[in-house]
């Protein structure tokens, strides 16, 4: 479990418009995801947050590029790819992490990156943030969405330091 030394990040979204674009595939492992990212969106004081569901992991990239041409301050992706007997989760793995890291590059928008990539469905339930799970990948791609637009805000000319 990559759990252990993940930093406790408190932010101040308020002001702040964001989007969640999150795939469909594995209903119960993605509402847990979406579930945790609203909860720390709300507990980060952002009230402008607008849902985009796409069919899968592969769609986030062109979705999340769309949610930060269209003015939002941060995109939070969620999705979940789960290892099966072919190289097909290499490459949907590969082109959201790919896809994903360009579109925050490009636009200069943060983008949560909550893609679980797992070996089988329990480490999916185990990171979805719901009643049992151990980690809530949810939530720490929307604190880090909302954590980078208050550090990249720091750099900006005239910040205050």
């Amino acid at each position: 479990m990559s759990g252990a030394g993940a930093p406790t990040l408190t932010v101040d979204g308020h002001g702040l418009r964001v989007v969640v674009v999150a795939a469909s595939w594995h209903t119960t492992v993605m509402d847990g995801l979406v579930a945790g990212a609203r909860r720390a969106l709300e507990e980060a004081g952002v009230e402008d947050v607008t849902l985009v569901r796409v069919p899968g992991s592969f769609e986030l990239p062109v979705a999340a590029r769309a949610a930060a041409l269209s003015g939002a301050d941060a995109v939070v992706a969620l999705g979940v790819v789960i290892r099966g007997g072919t190289p097909h989760f290499e490459y949907v793995c590969q082109a959201a992490t790919s896809g994903l890291t360009d579109v925050s590059t490009a636009t200069g928008v943060p983008v949560g990156f909550g893609v679980l990539t797992c070996d089988d469905e329990q480490q999916a339930l185990d990171r979805a943030g719901l009643p049992g799970s151990r980690e809530d990948k949810g939530a720490e791609a929307a604190q880090a969405a909302v954590a980078t637009v208050v550090a990249l805000r720091a750099l900006a000319p005239g910040a205050r330091r």
